[in-house]
């Protein structure tokens, strides 16, 4: 692979990660984030906070707040659903979620002074965990063991040497 098809896949592969994070942000105070943490103060007001493979904490207010392959720690006000899927959800003492606060992965801890206007759905467990890592990639492992095993079934093999002996 030559320089210029290099710079043109780099380029591609960073417009892909950063263009849907800059065009969901600017609408009405929306936070995006790939890789990184979203963190809103005390003093903050934002609307929706999505976190892929990342994690959320709260300590103001927020719209909606999604977390994937991430945890939620909420100090302060969801107006919407929390939901985190892979991770868990975390209500402190003075959290309160206007909506559903849903779990699968690691399961919702709440204090109990915490109020979710909603209802709580908590799935946790290992076996919880596999399931959302392997059975998405089920058939991607499946194809690279029949590529593997197509290429090891046709593959010549040389005739063994005879030693002679005089």
């Amino acid at each position: 692979m030559n320089v210029r098809t290099s710079a043109i896949l780099m380029s591609l592969v960073v417009l892909i990660v950063v263009a849907p994070s800059m065009a969901f942000a600017e609408d009405g105070g929306d936070r995006v984030q790939f890789f990184q943490s979203i963190t809103v103060g005390a003093d903050e007001h934002i609307g929706d906070a999505v976190c892929i493979f990342c994690s959320i904490r709260i300590a103001g207010s927020s719209g909606d707040a999604v977390a994937i392959f991430g945890n939620i720690v909420v100090d302060g006000a969801v107006n919407g659903d929390a939901v985190s899927v892979g991770g868990g959800i975390k209500l402190g003492e003075d959290a309160s979620v206007g909506g559903d606060a849903v779990a699968i992965g690691q399961g919702v801890y709440r204090h109990p002074n915490a109020v979710v206007k909603g209802q709580t759905v908590s799935q946790a467990g290992p076996i919880i965990l596999l399931g959302l890592i392997i059975v998405p990639l089920l058939p991607i492992i499946l194809v690279v063991a029949l590529v593997v095993w197509l290429l090891r079934r046709n593959r010549y093999v040389p005739p063994a040497q005879v030693a002679y002996r005089r």
